[in-house]
This record gives structure tokens, sequence and C-alpha cells, in this order.
């Protein structure tokens, strides 16, 4: 054991990287008044929350920013629960080193310095290929732009990604195609001017909750409320029409749309004339696909596709919302991109109360995106095989830089297991608990030469790591985030980080200088912020000060667009004109068989987050939803002898876990579902790695399992347990 008198000469020798790095922190800090205006850290909504401080520096309480454009003065469970996401017990305070199977505390130096080390050995032996990045969609944009320019400009590499991979990685590739750019089109508020809202694979009261009670809203005010989705989510119940169609019948489905659209002449035709092309392939391609044709694979009535063909092609404003059920297939671009090619026959773009609007998961998984981590884009989505762009980041950083597109984060994994990949460093991301084929990810983890986690708490992830740094929430760090309709806020520090924790970019930075490099000289949070937004043109006319005088301001911001744009594309696309490109129905990857009979679908909760590494935390929200579930029809339940919170085992061609179920008629005949929120019952234990081919988004939304009642009397044992059986 470490005695605590090394403990003690630790943490002192790590003041000299901590005194820099938290000084703008602590000084905010130590003037904050009692009430600091941030942003909620769960949903991609963006709500305004205020901290409430007391005297001594600790957060006694959350409410609504009353006057937020955005949250209105409301706020979900999860966030009126902010503060036991963050309290200090069971904190990461320290850097912490592997030996054998135990962690000790360390310092910073002392873990910088043995990092670097290891970093230039791995690069020595084996290439900068070897080494990557996974950023996180929960901290700030700042963190974010370090760490991809951490890869790029350090590292060498291009092997930077975050978890918009197997959450909208789609939606950047396909609207990037079809209309210039892979964001939100419209605002939230855009809610209560539209005539029809479709909500199609998102289910807004369970993840973006103060977004699904403003839909109830508008409902009640007259809007019509179509929702496309196969299960009956709590929209679908009181929505004008449900249609329940079959997991990842997505295209066949809005194919038969188009079909009725053109049929009946409900296209804008000046529109499609002025600023569309490809009508006529789209219109051909088409033509066969009636809604009777698809009734079978789809599981929708031909009457009722025509009625939402219809319904849409006659609204003077239509709203599409979207979530992972359009975008976590094997078909996910080319559900967008069918998507897409729906709003833009009917005119239904770059107006208010219309457009193709994805609601994004993390609180700031659109800023990740758009601060380019990803393996393929600089910041601002510049193509890193573009020569122009090459040539500007390499100016801009002042030194050469990689050229080649990187590894994606499964791709990341599958080259470890290949032997091509040895280091990997992490933050604010738990990818054994959320990515497809725990075993598979696990695996690839343990092999490793070196695994660097950053995170708040002791996370699945961070059990395997060989060093574990301390980071600080958003509470305890400068910064902004941006939410799902572009809309970038600021964030201030409320309280001290615990013990030696500091914010990404900033053990980012002094890890850089271990490794000889100045990359990362920024002194605050605001200078990172100003070197990227001078990089990235949609953020180039903002500025903290320019945020801190309102709720934020919506990209592009620029020059043209001084105060921000609420609508994107209302007169122009950025590709000229938009591009309608015919789609295809592509059949989900394991269909359901004697074997595996039922499809399992993931889902999440109202009263959790991700990977419940913050929502769990809270009492509150715990005692709502304690362990895990399996959601199961009653047909399926009696045919299986399963009863209500029966234990059950539940097995895929990658794994098996025990749970309990839940009986409900919210999913049809065939197919159960899962969150995927608990460490003790992970669905992604199961689900599959099959990828779209154009991002390499798994297909999380469809895998083929079977279901069996546990014998009388045994519990479901837990995750842990279950792997170490023989």
């Amino acid at each position: 054991m470490v005695s605590s008198k090394a403990v003690s000469s630790n943490a002192a020798s790590s003041k000299a990287i901590v005194s820099e790095a938290a000084a703008s922190t602590m000084a905010c800090a130590t003037t904050a008044t009692s009430i600091v205006k941030t942003v909620c850290p769960f949903c991609g909504v963006g709500c305004g929350i205020n901290l409430k401080v007391d005297a001594r520096g600790n957060l006694v309480g959350v409410e609504p920013q009353q006057s937020h454009p955005i949250s209105r003065g409301k706020l979900c469970e999860k966030g009126w629960s902010t503060a036991y996401a963050i309290r200090p017990d069971n904190r990461i305070t320290e850097p912490l080193k592997r030996i054998k199977d135990r962690f000790y505390p360390i310092s910073w130096d002392q873990a910088l310095s043995e990092i670097s080390e290891a970093i230039r050995d791995i690069q020595a032996e084996s290439g900068n290929d070897a080494m990557g990045v996974i950023s996180s969609a929960r901290a700030t944009n700042e963190d974010n732009y370090a760490a991809q320019k951490f890869a790029r400009a350090v590292l060498n590499t291009n092997n930077i990604d975050h978890c918009a991979r197997i959450c909208h990685s789609p939606t950047v590739a396909g609207l990037k195609q079809t209309l210039g750019s892979g964001a939100m089109t419209n605002s939230t508020k855009d809610i209560f001017e539209t005539e029809l809202i479709v909500v199609i694979g998102a289910d807004p009261t369970e993840n973006h909750s103060v977004l699904g009670g403003q839909i109830f809203d508008a409902r009640q005010r007259g809007a019509k409320l179509v929702v496309i989705d196969p299960r009956v989510t709590r929209l679908a119940k009181v929505a004008d029409i449900h249609l329940q169609l079959k997991p990842g019948s997505n295209i066949a489905l809005i194919n038969a749309m188009l079909h009725v659209i053109i049929e009946q002449k409900l296209c804008d035709t000046s529109f499609i004339h002025q600023r569309c092309e490809g009508f006529e392939g789209l219109a051909a391609s088409v033509e066969t696909i009636t809604p009777e044709s698809v009734e079978n694979s789809t599981g929708v009535s031909a009457r009722q596709i025509r009625a939402v063909a219809e319904l849409y092609g006659q609204a003077k404003t239509a709203m599409i919302l979207y979530g992972m059920g359009i975008t976590q297939f094997v078909s996910g671009t080319q559900n967008v991109i069918a998507l897409s090619n729906l709003a833009l026959v009917c005119g239904q773009i770059g107006r208010p109360g219309t457009g193709i609007n994805p609601l994004r998961g993390q609180n700031n998984v659109q800023g990740a995106c758009d601060m380019g981590c990803l393996p393929n884009v600089y910041p601002g989505y510049q193509a890193v095989t573009d020569a122009t762009a090459q040539r500007k980041f390499a100016q801009g950083w002042g030194q050469p830089i990689a050229l080649q597109p990187g590894l994606t984060s499964l791709g990341m994994t599958k080259a470890t297991l290949a032997g091509a990949f040895r280091g990997l460093i992490i933050f604010g991301e738990d990818p054994v608990v959320t990515d497809p084929d725990q075993n598979h990810v696990r695996a690839a983890m343990k092999k490793m030469d070196l695994l660097v986690v950053a995170e708040l708490t002791m996370t699945e992830t961070a059990r395997l790591a060989d060093y574990i740094l301390p980071a600080a929430s958003f509470a305890e760090k400068e910064g902004t985030f941006t939410n799902c309709e572009r809309r970038v806020q600021h964030i201030a520090p409320a309280l001290l980080p615990p013990g030696i924790a500091m914010g990404d970019w900033q053990w980012l930075k002094a890890l850089a200088e271990k490794l000889g490099s100045q990359a990362l000289s920024w002194s605050c949070s605001e200078a990172v912020f100003d070197e990227m937004a001078s990089l990235t043109p949609s953020y180039q006319g903002m500025s903290y000060s320019h945020l801190q005088q309102t709720h934020g301001l919506q990209w592009p911001c620029n020059q043209s667009a001084p105060e921000g744009t609420a609508i994107l594309h209302q007169t122009t696309f950025p590709i000229g004109k938009a591009r309608l490109i015919p789609v295809h129905q592509i059949a989900v990857d394991e269909p359901p068989d004697d074997q595996y009979p039922l499809i399992l679908t993931t889902n999440r909760l109202h009263f959790h987050y991700g990977c419940g590494s913050m929502t769990r935390k809270s009492p509150l929200l715990e005692r709502e939803t304690p362990a895990g579930l399996l959601f199961i029809n009653p047909k399926d339940a009696r045919n299986l002898l399963i009863h209500r919170y029966s234990p059950v085992g539940v097995r895929s061609r990658r794994g098996y876990i025990e749970t309990r179920a839940m009986i409900t008629d919210d999913v049809p005949p065939g197919l159960v579902a899962m969150p995927y929120h608990f460490r003790e019952a992970p669905s992604n234990q199961l689900t599959n790695t099959a990828q779209d081919p154009v991002t390499k988004m798994p297909e999380l939304k469809a895998c083929a399992v079977s279901v069996e009642p546990l014998p009388p009397g045994q519990e479901p044992k837990d995750i842990d347990r279950l792997l170490e059986e023989p």
C-alpha cells in the first residue's frame, strides 16, 4: 500500500501543474455570487439552470432560469437532480495508477510523466497511428477542441472520435450530402409555430423531457401530431396518428409516402424547381413503391400511410423531429437521406415551423462534432483530406499535421484486437457500457498497452485503465456547450474542483508539454474558444462577451449573421441546390430466427441518462427505476410463461444478461426493449456490431435474441457475476 505520507507528498508535488491550470477557475469561483447561471449537463435540449452556492462554497440547490428561451422556466427530473450528479462523495480527486489489480494515488507530475513516456514508446515502436483519443459529448467545446488538436498536432494522428459515432454520425453524413450541413435546420421554438409535428424514431418525453413537454403543449394548442415508432411512446398515445412500423423499415415507409405525395401532386413544385436537383430520378425510384406494396414489410396499413402522406403534403408548415430510431441502423445514413427527401419534396425547409431536426442525445454532442472530434473532419466539418483545410490548420497551428483520415472509436477497438492499435486516451465516455458487443469492447480495452481515462467517478471503462485522471465537472470549470438547435451557451464555474482535479483541456495541455509540445499553450478557456472560433467559419462571430450578453448564439454566427442564425437554408444551401437522392430499403442485419425468435431494440428512460454514472447517484431518480428491465408484450410473455417482474435471461449471439420482465402493450409482439443505463444488466452485452457502411454506425436498434424465465426463486445475477462464471 502507498502510505498516507506518500499520498500527501504526491498531492504537494502536483501543485505546480494544478495551480496554473486551475487559476482562472478558482478566481471565478471565489468571486461567485450565490446564484450561478449555467446550462444543464444532461440531454441536448440545453436548458438554463441556476446553481445555488452557499457562503462556504457548497452546492445547495438547483433551479430553472425563468427567462431562458429554450426551457422557459422548466426542468425535467434529471435537471432538478443535477446536484447529485456532481456531489463530492465517490468523486475521483487525484490521479490513480493501476498496479496489478488495484489503483494507487500518485501525483499529476508522475502520472503525466509516465503516460508521456508510454506514448513515446508506443509511437517509436508502432507509429503515430497506434495511439488515439476518444473525447466527450459531455465535455465543453473547449475540452473537445483541445482533444482533437492534441491528437492531430501533438500525437500527429487523426485517430479522434467520440460518442456521436454511435448516435448521430448518419445525420452528419446524410444531411451533408443532401443539404450541405448536418445539423438541426430550425429552432426548438418552432414547435409552437408549426401546423404539423412529425416525430419519427425518437421518444422526446423520455430523452428530451422539456422538449417533449413542449410538444404536448403545442398539440393542445392545435398542432397536429404524427408519431412513427415501433413502440407506443407517451407521445404516440396522444398523437393524431401513430404509425407502429417494424424496426428497420423506415425507408420503405418514407418512400411509400413520397409515392403518394408525388402521385397526388402534393409536392412543392416551385421549391423543387428553384432549389433542388434530382427530382426526376427520385420520382422514378418510388413510382412502384405504393403503400400497399410495403404493408407487410412495414407492418403499417396502406390506409394509414396514405393518411400521413396527405397530412404532411398538405400542411403549410410541417416539422420533422427524429432520433436514434432513424440513425442506429446499418441503413442509418440512407434513413436520414430519405427523411431529407420527404422534407425537400414538400418544401418544408428554410421557414419557421418546418425543417428536418435531429434531436441530439447528450448535452454537447453537437459541439463535439462541431469541434472536429471525428476522424475525417477538422473543426467546422472541414475535411482532413482537403488540401486547403490541411494548409489552413497546419498554418494556424504552426506545424505539420496528419493527412489521412483516422480510425473511428469502433475502428480503434477492432484494430486493437488485431494488434495494430496500442494506446488510447478517453475522457467523459464509458464505451464498455455504451458501445455494442460489450465483451468485444472489454477485451480490446484489456489488451491495450496504455489506457488513460479521465473521469468524475469510477466507471466500467475506468476500472480497466492503467491511469485514471481526476476530471472537473461542468459546475467546476468555464466553457461553452452547443445544444441540438446549434445554440452555443456559456457556462461559468460555481464550485472548486474536488481535490486536485482539473478541466480536460488543462491536463491535455500539461500532457502535451510533457511530450515537448507547446501546441496547447493557452492561458484560459476563453483563449481556447477564441482560437477555435478563428478557425471555424460558423463560430467566427462569437466571443465569450457576446455569448454572455444573450442566452447564447446559434451558428452560423459570422459577419453575414452577427447575431446568429435561427433557421438554416432560408434562401440557399451550402452546396447550392439541395440534392434529392433515391434510397432503397435495407433489411436489418440480424432478423429473428428459430434460435433467436425476438428482436431486441434499445431505449432510454425518463429518469436516467447515458451510462448512469451521473443520474444513478441521485436517490430520487434511482428509486423510480432502480434496476434494469426488459419490456415485453403480454402475448410473448404468456408464450414464454413469464410473469410481471419475473427474472429472465436474455441471450444473443454475442452475450447473455439477466434482468426482470416488465410486461406492457407499449411494445408489439415479437419486439422486446431494454434501456442501456444499467451496468448490472447492460443491453450492450447483446447488441450487434454490424455497421452502416458510410459512418460505421452500429445497428443498436435491432438484433435477434431469445428470452427465457429463470428457475423459480432464482434472482437475476448482475453482469460481474455472470462474467465470473465458467
